[in-house]
């Protein structure tokens, strides 16, 4: 039976006008969840409540079993975290950067990290962080993420501004990371190709709350949207509708059943969607 690595419950926080509201999801062990919304919706705040980083107003987060504050320290050291911008000091070499984290983590492995860095093409003395592509800065922090041997891994846009060949690198080590049932990854990214090859499951945020959490699979393979004019609107059952977009030369209709609405919607189109498509529903369709 698959046990939750990480789990958030009615999570809460209020920063002005914004509400992170009652957020809550789950991600099994061996899994991937893909973290998706807008900008501003309320994904990196999670990520910071998720690691303690901000005091919550309400719910709670619970990681390999344990309140992630109550276990504080204990919890946060089996979790490694890669953000969108490289965080360590412009004049470090992958080698001074290796040997600083060696002192920050109990289970820091030098041989994995060394064996890292080969993988990716970096040189531990040869260049500092200052004279690295963004792509090698990403590396980087991915090797360092992985090297004190986390079990849960919280990704930030960490593929966002890379070529495909590196990005197809990280992917893959992703998928290694969680070849069995004791690892697991909550990977936040407006890259919806890249979820789509390599997540289990995906959580949409939308304004703070979550639209839907479902298996990746689900969404692909069993939702779709029906195409149609405005006047067709009103003959397609509101049960058979999660969002409505319209624009000028057509209309689409976002449904959770693509094969049954193909069955009793015989004249009109039905095609497959995509994570992207179902976030622009969600996000900009009308108010149903």
């Amino acid at each position: 039976m698959e046990q939750n690595l990480l789990q958030a419950d009615g999570l809460t926080k209020r920063y002005g006008s914004f509400v992170l509201d009652h957020v809550s999801f789950a991600v099994p062990g061996g899994s991937i969840m893909g973290f998706v919304g807008e900008n501003g919706a309320g994904k990196t705040t999670t990520l910071k409540l998720i690691l303690d980083e901000l005091p919550r107003d309400g719910g709670t987060v619970t990681v390999f079993g344990q309140d992630n504050r109550e276990a504080g320290t204990a919890v946060r050291g089996q979790i490694g975290v890669v953000f969108d911008d490289c965080h360590f000091h412009d004049m470090f070499t992958p080698a001074e950067v290796g040997m600083i984290l060696s002192g920050c983590y109990k289970g820091w492995d030098q041989k994995l990290y060394d064996s890292l860095l080969r993988r990716f093409g970096l040189s531990p003395k040869e260049k500092k962080v200052k004279e690295l592509s963004r792509g090698m800065k990403m590396k980087l922090g991915v090797a360092a993420a992985l090297a004190h041997r986390p079990r849960l891994l919280l990704l930030d846009e960490a593929t966002s501004g890379l070529d495909p060949i590196v990005r197809d690198e990280v992917l893959e080590l992703l998928q290694e990371f969680v070849s069995d049932e004791d690892h697991a990854i909550l990977f936040s990214s407006h890259i919806t190709e890249d979820l789509e090859k390599v997540a289990d499951y995906v959580t949409f945020l939308h304004k703070g709350r979550v639209v839907f959490s479902e298996q990746k699979d689900a969404l692909i393979y069993d939702w779709g949207v029906i195409r149609c004019g405005r006047s067709d609107l009103a003959r397609i059952d509101r049960a058979d509708i999660a969002a409505v977009k319209s624009g000028e030369f057509e209309t689409r209709v976002l449904t959770k059943n693509r094969e049954a609405a193909a069955r009793k919607y015989r004249d009109l189109v039905v095609d497959r969607t995509s994570i992207e498509e179902i976030m622009v529903l969600y996000g900009r369709g009308e108010e149903q």
